[in-house]
């Protein structure tokens, strides 16, 4: 739980890590969106689905779409 975790890190006065792989939290959009990609990699539905709203703002409609399909096949209902 994301929350157990925080609380947890704020107990122990513990630097914040991510909930999924305990890296540090990225400081950096450059460094936010590699460790975004890696949970691409791994067929997250959640980051996929991000990715996939971010290329389509972006105007990259085509790459979108098989994001959002790739996250429907994936099974998430949100995509």
């Amino acid at each position: 739980c994301v929350y157990a975790n925080e609380k947890r890190e704020d107990e122990m006065r513990l630097d914040h890590t991510c909930p999924f792989c305990r890296e540090p939290v990225p400081k950096t959009n450059k460094e936010r969106y590699k460790q975004m990609m890696k949970r691409v990699e791994v067929n997250d539905p959640v980051a996929v689905r991000v990715e996939a709203s971010n290329k389509y703002n972006k105007g990259h409609y085509s790459r979108a779409f098989t994001y959002w399909t790739q996250v429907a096949e994936l099974g998430d209902a949100n995509a």
